[in-house]
């Protein structure tokens, strides 16, 4: 079985090139030179959105290097504790909200020091795969689209957090 996944994922991506490709083709698409406007396009995307992006970056550097972090953590002790939400983790969680790449390295450290195979591991690992990097997806996904009025996706967005590190807890607390 492991065996067809691998082989499944190898071609998935060639395959859909292909579609693409042949579906342009069929279409009676010049599809170079719509893929050569697509990237024109997602190049200027880039460049438009990467103040944001190194601000972000320079932020989560900011607040780890300074020790706010390791001080927010103690800060929050008591509802941790309350909520049996191990107070290790709570940088984590505030920083994936932001940085994805600098929660990862968090991940690492707290890899180290506790393990992977740990409670802390099994919650960090899943918390991981269940929350988003919701500042950074919101600056990226509304300053392309010029979105001025986010209405409820930044509370929508935190209250999904709030469930899936919650879920992370449970889950981990179950293996």
């Amino acid at each position: 079985m492991a065996q067809v996944l691998t082989n499944i994922s190898n071609i998935i991506i060639p395959v859909l090139v292909f579609y693409v490709v042949a579906y342009g083709v069929v279409s009676r698409c010049n599809v170079y030179e719509d893929f050569v406007k697509g990237a024109k396009k997602g190049f200027h995307t880039v460049v438009g959105i990467a103040p944001t992006l190194v601000a972000l970056m320079v932020a989560v550097g900011v607040l780890r290097a300074s020790g706010f972090l390791t001080f927010l953590g103690e800060l929050c002790r008591p509802i941790s504790d309350l909520l049996h939400f191990p107070k290790e983790l709570i940088p984590l969680a505030v920083i994936k909200m932001f940085s994805s790449s600098a929660a990862t390295g968090l991940v690492l450290d707290i890899f180290k020091t506790y393990g992977t195979d740990s409670y802390i591991g099994l919650v960090t690992s899943i918390m991981m795969s269940c929350t988003e990097t919701i500042f950074y997806t919101m600056s990226v996904y509304f300053l392309a689209a010029k979105v001025t009025k986010t209405r409820y996706t930044l509370s929508g967005a935190l209250l999904s957090t709030l469930a899936g590190i919650a879920a992370s807890v449970v889950i981990a607390g179950m293996m």
